[in-house]
């Protein structure tokens, strides 16, 4: 009977897991700046209670990383493929990471400058990683893919 109870655990944990909703909301997108600059914009809607860490959050969270994919016909404009953090930034000690630690809570939008080279419409795609956490515990790392169009018309 134990080994039967323990088994079925096993199976029903991975249902608690899938369960779990993703407190984090991505919207990307893209904005015209003049002639061929650009903005991709990547907005985080935070659910209350939660905290997203930023792209320097200090020792201990995975901090939010975002990686473009290369593209002949777009040249990215941060140093460091950093993009620009723009919401309230929160500091405080963490004692689970024991150390001091840069998050945002309910929102928070990150924007990369890009240049287009020619005429022709063409997708920034990349992927975002981030790590949330809220009072009691922190979610596993999480990976999300985009792509948003740039130049043409």
């Amino acid at each position: 009977m134990k080994k039967l109870l323990v088994a079925l655990s096993l199976f029903a944990l991975p249902l608690f897991a899938a369960a779990q909703e993703n407190p984090v909301k991505w919207e990307f997108s893209s904005k015209k700046v003049n002639g061929q600059t650009y903005q991709v914009i990547a907005k985080a809607t935070i659910d209350k209670g939660w905290h997203l860490y930023a792209q320097e959050a200090g020792e201990g969270p995975v901090p939010t990383t975002f990686k473009l994919t290369k593209n002949p016909l777009v040249a990215v404009g941060a140093a460091n493929g950093k993009f620009k953090e723009d919401g309230k930034l929160h500091k405080a000690f963490d004692k689970n990471f024991n150390s001091e630690l840069k998050y945002y809570e309910n929102t928070v939008t990150f924007v990369q400058t890009v240049t287009v080279k020619g005429k022709a419409a063409t997708k920034v795609k990349g992927s975002v990683e981030y790590m949330v956490c809220d009072d009691h515990q922190c979610l596993p790392p999480t990976e999300e893919e985009f792509a948003v169009t740039v130049g043409g018309k």
